[in-house]
């Protein structure tokens, strides 16, 4: 059905719309290339929310050329008004013979309105080119649109037997530097990231993102059953989110004059719902989360179920049993129970190696 000249400007389009890796949120990040008689006359991408969309961007670029032209868009074009008009209306008024779309939008004030309203006006269409491609570039706003959840990803740097810190807690630094400036990239791209009142007793992390360039720094959340974080920690500032199992007067008032917000999500324990957490991380447009937590936590969420992907940095080193795991997990008796990963990538990092992996299941 698609041609091959067909799968390059999808292509194309996929490479434009990363270039909003880092700064599209909540929105997703879209490409679009216009193409009239094998001529590329108009190229965009969505830079930032409130910003013109990839096709607006391309058919501007393209202005009367765009007529009969076919654009190639890496989401299915927005048929409903929000801080911009419909793209799917853009596309219209400026004559394109033909859209070809990677990804139907699972949004449902989108799902399908838009090709259809194409359609409506004797515009060709057609959906699916590239489409796991393009899930990747978008697998948070998926996840947030189809789970009501953002995509959890978990970073974690240990010794190649598995040991995240010393058993007295520390761990700076176990990999190289070449490790922590890639671990960086994955910051800038989340919307947020999350840690736990240990690691922020700790190591007191700023968890911002510094050795890369980025326009707006992702928001940073904390998971502190008790409020018992010190107001003096350089991770709260303006923005920064608190998540307490119970609200105490006092402390919010400090962590308040530090610009922090408190959520209070308790659950039948007595400590932070996760569950509950991720649906309001959702609620507030939050597509990707980046985890940089300790072992307990760890476990936590892996236990949970709200893990889907880990980006393991492995030192060649070795710590020894006494040493501090990725997981605080509970015994098993049986293989059986064991959590299963997909191995996405291994590649070295500097002196280290970096493995992606996703959660069977994910």
């Amino acid at each position: 059905m698609f041609t091959e000249a067909d799968r390059n400007h999808m292509t194309r389009a996929l490479e434009l719309a990363e270039r909003g890796l880092y700064t599209t949120t909540p929105n997703p990040r879209v490409g679009c290339v216009l193409v009239r008689d094998g001529e590329v006359v108009g190229e965009g991408w969505h830079e930032r929310a409130g910003g013109p969309h990839a096709e607006v961007v391309a058919l501007e670029a393209a202005g009367t050329r765009a007529k009969r032209s076919t654009a190639y868009v890496t989401l299915e074009p927005c048929a409903h008004h929000g801080r911009t008009p419909p793209c799917s209306e853009a596309l219209i008024r400026a004559g394109v013979g033909a859209v070809v779309a990677a990804l139907q939008d699972p949004n449902p004030l989108v799902a399908g309105k838009g090709l259809e309203a194409l359609r409506a006006a004797g515009i060709e269409t057609h959906c699916g080119l590239l489409e796991n491609e393009a899930r990747e570039v978008n697998i948070g706003f998926l996840s947030r649109m189809t789970r009501a959840r953002p995509w959890l990803r978990m970073k974690i740097a240990a010794s190649l037997d598995g040991r995240t810190a010393l058993s007295n807690g520390r761990s700076q630094w176990i990999t190289g530097a070449d490790a922590r400036r890639d671990g960086h990239h994955w910051r800038a791209r989340a919307c947020a990231v999350l840690t736990g009142i240990g690691t922020v007793m700790e190591d007191d992390p700023q968890l911002t993102v510094r050795d890369v360039e980025t326009p707006r720094q992702p928001v940073r959340v904390v998971v502190d059953s008790r409020l018992e974080i010190p107001a003096a920690a350089r991770v709260l500032g303006p923005g920064t989110l608190i998540a307490a199992a119970r609200d105490d007067s006092l402390r919010r008032a400090a962590l308040q004059a530090r610009g922090a917000e408190i959520i209070v999500v308790p659950n039948t324990a007595g400590k932070v719902d996760l569950g509950a957490l991720m649906a309001e991380l959702a609620r507030r447009g939050m597509n990707e989360v980046h985890i940089e937590a300790g072992y307990k936590l760890n476990g936590s969420l892996l236990r949970e179920n709200l893990v889907d992907e880990l980006v393991l940095y492995l030192s060649p080193s070795l710590l020894g049993d006494a040493a501090r795991g990725m997981f605080h997990l509970p015994d098993l008796a049986d293989l059986s129970g064991r959590r299963e990963l997909e191995l996405r990538e291994v590649r070295n990092v500097g002196a280290d190696l970096r493995v992606l992996a996703r959660v069977k299941g994910a």
